[in-house]
């Protein structure tokens, strides 16, 4: 296999077993077409690994192996090791839905696979992953044997990666639906007409956390997407939770999980709105607001908009909430760290003129690890509030 050299001290962060490899980092390049397995080595030739390469990437190369591990060898190793650490928390019979692979943090870049009960979602971010698609996806359809597998690859990297958008039918049968359990509770999953794969996954623990709050209060599940938020507060003992979201077809699939979980008509309102207009309302009059908007920054150029978007709704719910009330906020957005949320965050708790504290941080979810290794795998942080 032809080998791409790295320059004299270039080489640190791959021996670290940090994935990326960026294009200052690289002495010489053999003649390859884009998307291919290379071997990486140091000034002094040493293998380091194998990764795949894309001149037009800003990122050039990403590791799917380190040391002498063949790269075939070393991803379908790492499929496995993926598939054990779910099978070792997850019992189908009360979550049958989880993020089966996460990228980097499973040392698998570029791919993102969710199981939906006997349905499999993936996305592929990038040129090199998706032309190893083939070679994962027989080994994903040879260990879990799943009903249908679906391809939802409809990602901003993959423009950057010279890939055009991608969904269909990879496996099985065509599946637009699934019925899905979490935490024994049932929701339906869209896995055609959806946003990311189907669900937010990786609000799993923070959807427990919600319901453990939630006891007497009147819940504001903003951003509400399906209604997951709302329906877990209702089952612990909410007094009532109202859903918004922009989204017509998020709204009418919410009001089928509350049918679908048994909970009465009168548990909550369904409105249909922009969430930034539906928070400035007078008469609002909760005491319990989760806020859980889509990324505001997709890209590093976006941040300062997106701060602004953030500080705006943070500081209308924070206004608005009741006395003694809970604020429940997150960002998903890459380029948005902890730090600098926070910092929003104080923002608008200054501007509200309200007093808050925060009681509780983002609880991570398990089936999405962070690689120790590779530190960027971390994207979601949340805080739950309290305010006099």
């Amino acid at each position: 296999m032809d080998s791409v050299i790295l320059k004299p001290g270039k080489d640190k962060a791959v021996r670290n077993r940090h994935h990326w490899i960026f294009s200052g980092a690289v002495q010489t390049l053999p003649d390859f077409e884009n998307g291919s397995l290379l071997a990486v080595r140091s000034a002094t030739g040493d293998i380091l690994g194998h990764a795949y390469f894309n001149r037009a990437s800003s990122i050039i190369g990403r590791m799917v192996s380190f040391g002498k591990t063949p790269p075939e060898d070393a991803i379908r190793q790492s499929l496995e090791r993926a598939v054990s650490l779910r099978r070792r928390f997850f019992d189908p019979a009360v979550t049958s839905a989880y993020r089966l692979v996460n990228a980097e943090g499973d040392v698998l870049p570029g791919l993102i696979a969710d199981i939906y009960g006997d349905v499999l979602v993936l996305q592929v971010a990038t040129l090199g992953m998706d032309k190893l698609k083939p070679f994962v996806l027989d080994l994903l359809v040879t260990g879990l044997k799943p009903r249908s597998v679906y391809e939802k690859s409809d990602l901003p990297a993959r423009r950057e990666e010279g890939l055009a958008d991608f969904e269909g039918t990879l496996h099985g049968e065509p599946v637009d639906r699934v019925r899905i359990l979490e935490e024994g509770l049932p929701f339906l999953v869209d896995i055609v007409h959806s946003q990311k794969t189907g669900f937010y996954l990786d609000q799993r623990e923070m959807r427990k956390l919600a319901r453990d709050f939630a006891r007497g209060r009147r819940v504001l599940n903003a951003f509400s997407y399906t209604g997951a938020f709302s329906v877990y507060a209702l089952k612990g003992g909410a007094v009532r939770a109202d859903s918004v979201d922009s989204s017509e077809s998020a709204i009418a699939l919410a009001q089928e999980n509350f049918e679908l979980n048994g909970l009465p008509a009168d548990a909550g309102v369904f409105f249909t709105a922009d969430v930034f207009q539906f928070l400035r309302d007078p008469a609002l009059d909760y005491d319990f607001i989760i806020l859980d908007p889509p990324a505001f920054a997709k890209r590093k150029t976006d941040v300062v908009q997106a701060c602004r978007g953030y500080k705006d709704i943070n500081r209308l719910a924070i206004q608005k909430v009741r006395p003694q009330g809970l604020v429940m906020t997150f960002s998903c957005s890459h380029f948005v760290d902890e730090k600098l949320f926070q910092q929003v965050v104080f923002q608008a708790a200054g501007e509200a003129g309200r007093r808050v504290r925060i009681i509780q941080r983002h609880r991570q979810a398990l089936d999405h690890p962070v690689n120790i290794f590779h530190p960027e795998t971390e994207y979601l942080k949340g805080f739950l509030l309290y305010v006099d």
